[in-house]
């Protein structure tokens, strides 16, 4: 049961409000997601329709987490809702809209990594750039900026500041161009042509401002400037616009997200009604008081701090490890003994690092101890060979311009058609203007092809156009089975009887489960549909349902716990699956007039994995859609008893009853690249804060004093975060533990010395870069200066730097000077270095 009366004051107040913007900055751990639910279907029960509610968050599964608890609440009354991510609400726009712009068809597919960076190479072949000097993954990373920032083909031409810049704008108007061709978008274009859509036609931004006149965004902190742009349009004719986030969580700038979009609301939203949610359900106060203290020293932020009735509970545990080893060694053995002491499943237990690089140590050691365990964003499922062959069959299939997907099948399995066969029959295509199911039916009549070639080609143009006759009528597992028979690709793996085999084997097996899955919803969804298209109201007024709710409810009725469920609103990176033996396994278009301001709106089935429920989702295409729109994360079942391994980024909105933190040093977290830049520090601090509070009652901090990482031994000094949180609140001994016999090499560092405060800052060195000047081979001869941690310098060889760590004093002094991209220890007598 719900009630109003379950929440605290804050929580009900950022649910009562109705009109207007409201910024809910939301603690971890304070209940967003109770909230944001709550509040919608308040919104409901009060006559909003619920078809003119947009609620955006950022993931799959915090979208249908979402839905779940608004279905509870609300029932049949909620249908309508559109309830789903930036990107899986984009697609629906444009589903029905794209036709808007020149040159696109409704019937797009939506490419990966791996199918952009194809495509990306092929550019680059053909502009004649070297791939060394401009690799398509760069190339990409650049594309992907622009289209983040909104800027078009010819806006970056515009915008190119130096020469790679510019042969990355030629690559992006060539790369854009063959999209096109292939009726294909990538996952960028999603938004970017969304927000065109929108500003080229203001008749269909008018039908979507009148639609959707509740708009509700979680994890604004997390939003890009496409985004953010996005849910502006949307929001300015009737500005009741909901942002829920916590700057203090903002961790994606690396990949372009703007923490000033939830910082200046109140400057885009001067009426604004700002909440704080600061109360923690989540973890302990000393967690909490940790937490709060290190992200205390970032400035750029909206002061507030965490507070919890939640019980005192264990002291943060300090480890300082001899090197990668001795730290997955405690790791391990420190779950081992707590499993035996305490009972816990794996499942409790996450270890979180700074980079994916770190978890191969510790993957070894847990199997060593016995204990299964999960690595988030390893390969992705849909990324392996065999499930993208037959993705692209079906990509085909749905779309015969795409090249790309025609390139993958054309000779797998191999038919005896090679490079040279492609390419004669792409551009017989281009020449022709055809698709490619309409070039190899004129296989014939491409010049240049051996008869064997040209049989061949003519024989898969016959299976292609029989499989796409089946996939226009039946479920799509029958036709994946279809294709995995008739093509001879079960034959082609069966026949090569290798382990390799038989996993891919097992993961096509695995396949046709989600394509089962997935047939199974189409009856379901098409079912609730047609019962909503029954019942629909005019926009404004409550269906039946709603007035049942309303009656029922009554004024004040939000006060009363207790009120019965069904139907009424209640007021009141694929996971790969380890087992401890060591053996590891793999693991639409709609064509509707668009309404007069304030006309009926047609309710549409809620944003659920396969989307909306017509034509085109229902099939071939909206199986892709689904396929396509997963994230690694959302593939993380909690049902599975296992030890979760993830990168900090990727744990952010999860918690865990136990939580170690490794790879906490100097160069490793914070990470090197952010030594020289105030703005990428205090976002490593952020991330520290969002480690922290993903633990409920235990947390292990973990450095070493050394550590292999890509190739290198690093000498490290202990994160600066280590001495933000106050002393009292950290053990360097976990109380179970006998008296220690020996001091770790580190075991004094984190309270002493230069860490005393937060001047103090050690840096890794690379020991094979011969970067440590010594007496015997001096760099230079010069003046002795007394240098301070903060100090800026400039290097003759290395360019300009910082200077974060001193040891000693005078000419003798060890300088650990941070330069751009590498760090550096140098004697002060021999430096050479300038101040700037």
């Amino acid at each position: 049961m719900y009630s109003l009366a379950d929440l605290n004051p804050v929580q009900r107040e950022a649910v009562e409000h109705r009109d207007g913007p409201l910024l809910i900055l939301a603690g971890a751990g304070s209940g967003k997601t109770r909230v944001l639910t709550y509040r919608i279907a308040h919104l409901v029960a009060r006559g909003v329709a619920p078809w003119s509610i947009l609620a955006i968050t950022f993931t799959n599964k915090a979208a249908k987490e979402m839905r779940q608890r608004v279905e509870t609440l609300l029932g049949s009354a909620g249908a309508g809702l559109w309830v789903s991510t930036f990107h899986s609400a984009c697609v629906r726009i444009l589903r029905r809209e794209i036709d808007h712009l020149s040159g696109y068809a409704r019937s797009f597919v939506i490419y990966d990594t791996g199918d952009q960076l194809s495509v990306l190479k092929s550019c680059l072949k053909e502009l004649d750039l070297d791939e060394k000097k401009f690799p398509a993954r760069g190339i990409s990373a650049k594309i992907s900026d622009w289209k983040n920032r909104l800027c078009q083909v010819q806006d970056a031409e515009g915008q190119a500041a130096e020469y790679f810049e510019e042969m990355a704008a030629k690559a992006y108007r060539l790369y854009q161009k063959k999209l096109m061709a292939n009726n294909a978008l990538d996952f960028d274009d999603i938004i970017m042509l969304t927000v065109e859509l929108f500003r080229q036609n203001p008749t269909v931004l008018d039908y979507y401002r009148d639609r959707f006149r509740y708009i509700l965004v979680d994890e604004y902190q997390d939003t890009n400037h496409a985004q953010y742009t996005l849910v502006n349009l949307l929001a300015a004719r009737y500005r009741n616009l909901c942002v829920v986030g916590d700057d203090d969580q903002a961790v994606y700038g690396w990949r372009g997200a703007d923490v000033q979009n939830i910082l200046a609301f109140e400057r885009d939203y001067p009426e604004a009604v700002v909440l704080k949610l600061e109360q923690n359900y989540r973890s302990t106060k000393h967690i909490l008081q940790a937490a709060n203290a290190v992200v205390r020293h970032n400035l750029d932020r909206k002061a507030k701090s965490l507070w919890t009735e939640n019980l005192s509970g264990d002291l943060l545990i300090h480890y300082a490890a001899e090197d990668e080893r001795d730290e997955a060694r405690y790791v391990a053995e420190r779950i081992r003994r707590l499993k035996d002491r305490e009972g816990r499943p794996n499942k409790d237990f996450a270890v979180l690092y700074r980079s994916n690089a770190q978890s191969r140590i510790l993957e070894e050691y847990l199997l060593r101890e016995g204990i299964p365990y999960r690595v988030v964003s390893g390969m992705k499922f849909y990324e392996r060979m065999e499930i993208k062959d037959i993705l692209a069959y079906l990509r085909v299939l749905h779309n015969p311009a795409d090249r790309v997907s025609f390139s993958r099948i054309l000779n797998v399995p191999k038919r005896g058609l090679g490079e040279s066969v492609l390419a004669k029959v792409l551009l017989y295509a281009e020449e022709q203007g055809l698709d490619m199911l309409a070039a190899l039916r004129e296989a014939e009549y491409i010049p240049g092809l051996r008869p064997q070639a040209r049989e061949a080609l003519l024989s898969l143009s016959r299976l292609l156009e029989e499989l796409r006759e089946q996939s226009l009528e039946g479920k799509i597992t029958d036709l994946v089975e279809e294709i995995l028979d008739k093509t001879d690709y079960w034959t082609m793996l069966k026949a090569d009887n290798t382990p390799e085999a038989q996993a891919r084997v097992e993961n096509l097996q695995e396949f046709l489960s989600v394509t089962a899955e997935y047939d199974a919803k189409i009856p379901e969804e098409r079912d609730e549909q047609a019962a909503e298209e029954g019942n629909r109201p005019a926009a404004g007024t409550a269906s039946g349902s709603l007035a049942e709710a309303e009656d029922r409810l009554g004024p004040g009725a939000e006060d009363r716990p207790g009120t019965q469920a069904g139907g009424t609103f209640l007021t009141g990176g694929e996971d790969r699956i380890v087992s401890g033996t060591g053996d590891t396994a793999s693991a639409g278009a709609e064509d509707r007039p668009i309404p007069e301001a304030g006309g009926d709106f047609p309710a549409e089935e809620e944003d659920g994995p396969a989307l909306v429920i017509d034509d085109f989702s229902a099939g071939v295409g909206g199986f892709l859609e689904q396929v396509a729109l997963v994230a690694d994360i959302d593939q993380l079942n909690e049902g599975d008893d296992g030890v979760v391994l993830m990168t900090m980024h990727s744990a952010k909105g999860l918690e865990f009853p136990v939580v170690f933190l490794v790879g906490m040093e100097e160069g490793i977290f914070p990470s090197s690249h952010s030594l020289l830049a105030e703005a990428a520090l205090e976002e490593e601090r952020r991330l520290c804060y969002v480690a922290l509070t993903r633990a409920k009652e235990k947390i292990y901090l973990c450095c070493a004093s050394r550590r292999l990482l890509y190739g290198h031994i690093q000498s490290n000094l202990p994160s600066r975060f280590f001495s933000e949180v106050p002393p009292e609140l950290m053990l360097d001994r976990d109380p179970i533990d006998p008296p220690p016999r020996r001091q770790g090499r580190m075991g004094g560092a984190v309270r002493g010395g230069g860490f005393a405060g937060t001047s103090g800052h050690g840096r890794s060195k690379n020991r094979d870069d011969g970067s440590l000047a010594s007496a015997g081979t001096p760099l230079a001869t010069g003046k002795s200066e007394t240098y301070h941690v903060g100090d800026k310098v400039e290097h003759e060889k290395f360019g300009r730097g910082i200077i974060v760590s001193v040891k000693g004093e005078g000419a003798s002094a060890i300088l650990t000077v941070a330069f751009s991209g590498q760090l550096k220890q140098l004697i002060s007598e021999y430096a050479k270095l300038t101040r700037f």
